[in-house]
């Protein structure tokens, strides 16, 4: 099993967590797709393999209200974990590259790229989503 857990405002990064469930299906895993609110740190942490989604939020940061906190906790966690990264943008962009940065020094190992999509994900996006939970599940 494989664990895609996001933060979505508007209701894009939670497309983009279906895609890359879909993505991960395709590849023969199951996936476990969860909004932050819906699962634990510890339950999150039980998954060998994570995709992690959120919406950057305006000073080029994860949001902070929800998100942020449950990353500062789970971030001790995911030594030896393959993780990837996505969410949508309206502005910037950078975000994922930092936050890619925490994981790899958090000892994760990034699977695949970070996935970022301008607003809703359109027909391109979607799949850079899919593929991008394929990569994670066969990683």
């Amino acid at each position: 099993m494989v664990g895609v857990i996001y933060w979505s405002g508007t209701g894009n990064t939670a497309a983009m967590a279906e895609a890359v469930g879909k993505g991960i299906a395709a590849a023969g895993q199951e996936a476990v797709v969860k909004s932050v609110s819906e699962i634990t740190v510890d339950e999150a942490a039980k998954f060998d393999k994570l995709a992690l989604g959120c919406a950057d939020m305006g000073a080029e940061q994860l949001e902070d209200m929800e998100f942020e906190p449950f990353y500062n906790e789970l971030e001790g966690k995911l030594g030896g974990k393959k993780v990837v990264l996505f969410g949508s943008y309206g502005w910037g962009g950078t975000w994922l590259d930092d936050w890619a940065e925490r994981v790899k020094g958090a000892g994760a190992t990034l699977a695949a790229d970070n996935v970022a999509v301008f607003g809703t994900p359109d027909d391109e996006g979607t799949a850079r989503c899919e593929a991008q939970g394929k990569a994670l599940a066969e990683a």
